[in-house]
């Protein structure tokens, strides 16, 4: 008995030890700021849809909140190096998920992004920026220690650029000009040789004449009306206007919550998808703007910290990318929103309804969760 018992407590007592180990290197200021942003998403998707038709995304938004809460402590146990040892795999199967939805994706207002299953559905074209930002890890731990050639860079870097192509010809510029921008984020932040990267810039600069000529007739009015709303204001310039009035009737202090007149009487389209931060301005005003924007900044300079952090480069890159994926988002968002940039269906993080973007984001935070976790030791 007495040994039983000399063997059982010192093995509780390891479990326990190496629980509060454990408890304590999670990264607890990183959970609750995705939580308290997860819940201001859901606080203002409900005044949205509200006593509507689309009264049900809420519920919808709710189910995929879980879904992508479990997949966000999932992502943060495994292991961030085993993930990108396989980065090259899911790279090419984000690429034939891409190919599928060209060939034969669900059609939505115009573009070919989904695909369907039943009554499942999916955006490739999300998940494919963390296959993207996985690979640049997988790039930069590779040549840890070397500078990498321009011959052998180079193919690489042109095969990353595959993804762009195929999701601007579903035709989703949003989203392809959105990784574009994460590609050279960590590209300029990550890279020790930057003239590769200025060269992928001078030429996307030169390709700007030629993808305006490719571009469909809507997405030139949408240009068109970023520059001029007003010439078009019951046409392409109407969600521009519509948000920039909601934005600017809620003054200091907003509102109210449910009480903004442009959300509530349905003068702004997609308000629960591309215009959330309309209605949050409405509602809550200057100052709710601010602190909405101040949460996303100090979420944006955390993911850095872990970068700065990280064990390895790779860790540290894998970071980088999530942190530009988010702030590019957040930035894009609310440009749109105020008319100070196209409206391109950028979504945004955590706020914004829909699956694929929510499921995107907090993989995303759960690999940083595990390149912080793996800081520890474990």
């Amino acid at each position: 008995m007495r040994g039983g018992v000399g063997i059982s407590l010192p093995r509780a007592q390891i479990g326990m030890t190496r629980w509060r180990r454990f408890r304590a290197a999670v990264d607890w200021p990183l959970v609750a700021t995705i939580v308290v942003i997860a819940a201001l998403g859901l606080l203002n998707l409900y005044s949205a849809v509200n006593g509507t038709r689309h009264a049900g995304k809420f519920d919808q938004q709710l189910r995929w909140m879980f879904v992508g809460a479990i997949a966000f402590a999932a992502f943060t146990a495994i292991d961030y190096r085993s993930l990108l040892r396989v980065a090259w795999i899911g790279f090419g199967v984000a690429l034939v998920a891409l190919i599928i939805v060209d060939v034969a994706g669900s059609n939505a207002k115009g573009s070919e992004r989904w695909i369907s299953i039943g009554t499942l559905g999916g955006q490739p074209s999300e998940l494919a920026k963390l296959a993207v930002i996985m690979v640049l890890a997988r790039l930069v731990s590779d040549g840890a220690g070397a500078k990498p050639h321009w011959t052998t860079l180079a193919p690489k870097l042109a095969l990353l650029c595959v993804p762009v192509v195929l999701i601007a010809v579903q035709p989703d510029l949003g989203t392809a000009t959105l990784l574009t921008l994460i590609m050279l984020s960590v590209g300029f932040l990550a890279l020790r040789d930057l003239w590769p990267m200025v060269y992928t810039l001078f030429g996307m600069f030169l390709a700007v004449p030629i993808l305006w000529e490719s571009m469909h007739r809507y997405q030139k009015d949408r240009v068109l009306a970023f520059l001029d709303p007003s010439a078009d204001s019951t046409g392409s310039g109407w969600h521009t206007l519509q948000s920039i009035f909601a934005v600017g009737s809620g003054k200091l202090l907003g509102k109210g919550f449910m009480s903004g007149t442009q959300n509530q009487f349905d003068f702004l389209p997609e308000h629960w998808t591309d215009f959330p931060f309309s209605v949050w301005a409405e509602e809550w005003g200057f100052v709710g703007s601010v602190v909405m924007l101040a949460i996303f900044a100090f979420l944006i300079v955390w993911l850095l910290n872990i970068a700065l952090r990280a064990r390895d480069a790779a860790g540290a890159v894998l970071c980088l990318g999530v942190a530009a994926m988010t702030f590019w988002h957040v930035i894009v968002n609310v440009a749109m929103v105020l008319g100070m940039a196209p409206v391109v269906g950028v979504t945004l993080p955590f706020i914004s309804y829909g699956g694929s973007s929510l499921l995107t984001f907090f993989i995303g935070m759960g690999l940083c969760a595990s390149v912080s976790l793996r800081r520890h030791g474990y």
